[in-house]
């Protein structure tokens, strides 16, 4: 096997030489974490030198790159949060000449002043290829037909998808999202093998395919990547039974990379594989943000470790999660699908609670679908919660009235998560569909 330091020259550019685009590096754990340091020293003395933000938050936090001996070390440096991000908006996090970002990619800013990323050309092509290796550990291969259905422009999925997926060799199939009937049209018409699109607007496929009287089980897809958002097992089961499809989740986010930090293995479906040779990863307690040891919850912090344009230094991503032995690829350790973020927590009456628990229970009772929205209000000096949840088109044997689907999940919410909620069991097709990342929470407090 080749020496580290060989491997490390190779990859700087996403993938070793000669390498079959989205192949898995073969290396041991002890050599991972021998290049890991190498290229942890390499971004800290970027970030340090080149972008002011992150000189003036070592020096106060006293800490320079040659502090890092071990990678141990690195919980003594500062981290970054968005709000550093939107302090620096658009582009004080670069740690090249403007001139040399071949692209930006922005959140929305929705909540508040957009994040802004950049990327050279250099960080494209890594892009590409971790995309790829995604793809391929997903169950893709080179000429399968893969049906985008992420949002492009700004918006990093859409183009994180199209380009890993040419890069692995795919045909790809750039719809974006919305015009759900044109996209269940293409599915039918072109025959993809691959779809990768958010969980929440793939039921609206879904949705579409049955309404045009079209069973999902008889389309040509095997394989759903789906990411974007958090969802859960209940939500994978539920998609696999009405699609036939294999589901397997993807984890990304634009302030690391987009797409492709992550992937879960077809093969296992038991979490997603940290591509650890670019993102050095850690768990922190929420509270104290101290560094848990792995298998312990909290919240997900990211490190880069190639990154040229945006180096980021212990991201804090606000994603809960846990990071576990790895399974199919045992040299990288994989996080447990996260399904809840700590800026989704939603407190009712001193309970704390995340959508996807509420979704959990939700898929437990046949004749509720996984349509659904919790509305936060304050009538009086109380919060209280309203479930917002569709019913199936055809309801269960023996269940004539929709109420009492609801009185179901208003016991399995008080005996299961603690709290009491209203419940509105509504019609198919009453609530606002995603044409990409779920509207889980409602706030009218």
């Amino acid at each position: 096997m080749m020496s580290v330091v060989t491997q490390a020259r190779q990859c700087e550019g996403g993938g070793m030489a000669g390498q079959t685009p989205g192949e898995i590096p073969a290396m041991t754990r002890p050599e991972l974490e021998v290049l890991q340091l190498q290229r942890l020293r390499g971004t800290l003395r970027s970030a340090y030198e080149r972008v002011p933000h992150y000189r003036r938050a070592f020096d106060a936090a006293g800490v320079t790159p040659e502090d890092l001996v071990e990678l141990g070390d690195l919980a003594r440096f500062p981290f970054t949060t968005k709000a550093d991000l939107r302090e620096n908006y658009p582009f004080g996090m670069f740690a090249v000449p403007r001139e040399q970002v071949a692209r930006v990619h922005a959140s929305s800013g929705t909540t508040g002043q957009p994040t802004v990323v950049g990327y050279t050309r250099e960080d494209l092509d890594t892009w590409a290829e971790l995309m790829a290796r995604s793809i391929r550990a997903a169950g893709g291969r080179p000429g399968d037909l893969c049906h985008v259905a992420y949002g492009y422009g700004l918006f990093t999925g859409g183009l994180g998808a199209h380009y890993g997926a040419e890069r692995l060799g795919c045909t790809v199939v750039p719809v974006s999202g919305g015009m759900t009937e044109r996209q269940v049209q293409l599915i039918l018409d072109f025959q993809p093998r691959i779809i990768m699109v958010t969980p929440s607007y793939f039921l609206s496929i879904l949705d579409e395919l049955e309404a045009q009287g079209v069973d999902p089980h008889d389309t040509s897809l095997e394989v759903g990547i789906f990411g974007a958002e958090p969802w859960t097992d209940e939500m994978r089961t539920t998609v696999q039974e009405r699609s036939g499809l294999r589901a397997v989740d993807i984890y990304g986010l634009s302030e690391v990379m987009g797409p492709g930090v992550s992937q879960e293995s077809a093969k296992t479906q038991d979490g997603l594989h940290v591509w650890e040779d670019h993102f050095l990863p850690e768990v922190v307690d929420p509270v104290t943000l101290e560094v848990l040891p792995d298998g312990e919850e909290g919240e997900l912090v990211f490190t880069s470790l190639t990154k040229q344009a945006m180096p980021v230094v212990r991201y804090r991503t606000r994603d809960l999660t846990r990071l576990l032995p790895g399974t199919a690829y045992p040299t990288f350790r994989r996080m447990q699908k996260v399904t809840g973020r700590t800026d989704d927590l939603m407190i009712v009456r001193g309970v704390n609670v995340f959508p996807s628990q509420v979704e959990e229970q939700i898929l437990a009772i046949e004749g509720l679908t996984p349509h659904y929205l919790c509305v936060l209000s304050r009538p009086g000096n109380l919060d209280e919660l309203l479930v917002q949840v569709e019913h199936a088109a055809k309801l269960p044997s023996g269940v004539h009235d929709p109420e009492a689907l609801g009185a179901a999940l208003r016991f399995r919410i008080k005996h299961r998560i603690g709290i009491t909620v209203h419940v509105d069991v509504l019609a198919p097709h009453s609530l606002e569909r995603s044409l990409g990342k779920a509207k889980r929470i409602s706030d009218r407090r």
